[in-house]
């Protein structure tokens, strides 16, 4: 059973994967967190410390201090078992699931794929986001 939702929240996650539009759009995003009531989802403890690039650092702790509560999960170290461990978690606190995804097909477990997947098999509404011109880059 889904808890009735008192605010919007937006999860932001800025990765390696990510276009380099995404990641610039990313930074003005923090004021979406303001006032959001619903924890923000971090995967594992080590998360900062060992998959946020140090050029992303700032927009990511910027992201993270706008947000009323934070959530760290209790993984030590972030893998794909963390990953799959915080959509699981975001998913059953949604109505709705907005991803920005190519479509393809997965590539593991714990990727976007997956929790789009994952999604649609539970009900959840999903849109699908993905902007003309994007590209993914590894």
């Amino acid at each position: 059973m889904r808890a009735t939702p008192r605010s919007f929240a937006t999860l932001v996650i800025v990765c390696r994967g990510s276009s380099r539009s995404s990641r610039a759009r990313a930074s003005c995003l923090s004021d979406s967190f303001r006032g959001c009531r619903e924890p923000q989802l971090i995967p594992s403890k080590d998360y900062r410390q060992n998959k946020v690039k140090p050029d992303h650092a700032a927009t990511f702790d910027r992201l993270v201090g706008a947000a009323d509560t934070v959530l760290v999960l209790d993984n030590e170290t972030a893998n794909r078992a963390a990953y799959e461990g915080a959509n699981r978690a975001m998913l059953q606190r949604a109505e709705r699931l907005v991803a920005v995804w190519n479509g393809e097909p997965p590539s593991g477990r714990g990727g976007t794929a997956d929790t789009v997947l994952e999604a649609r098999d539970a009900g959840l509404p999903v849109d699908v986001v993905w902007p003309q011109d994007a590209a993914r880059t590894n």
